[in-house]
């Protein structure tokens, strides 16, 4: 399969490896991945002041899931989202 080279997509969903210029269909994962965050916190893993800082933290890939909204939420469901997310 041949990678991918455009960089395309949503900058809130949109995976570090689209943004470095080489990618392969994975890159869906990490945006369900974002979806499923979303889904389960009303809000996305990264965020920015700005788009220029939005795309440098998804670069950096950075997320926390310690706050409030995941207590009610398994073991099992943080692993998949946090998993999604690598």
């Amino acid at each position: 399969m041949r990678a991918l080279t455009e960089v395309v997509g949503t900058p809130y969903y949109v995976a570090p490896e689209v943004l470095q210029g080489e990618y392969s269909k994975e890159c869906d994962m990490w945006s369900f991945g974002v979806i499923l965050f979303l889904l389960i916190t009303g809000h996305t893993p990264f965020n920015g002041s700005n788009p220029q800082e939005l795309l440098e933290n998804v670069l950096e890939a950075s997320f926390t899931m310690e706050d409030e909204e995941w207590k009610d939420f398994s073991l099992e469901a943080r692993d998949m989202c946090s998993k999604l997310l690598i």
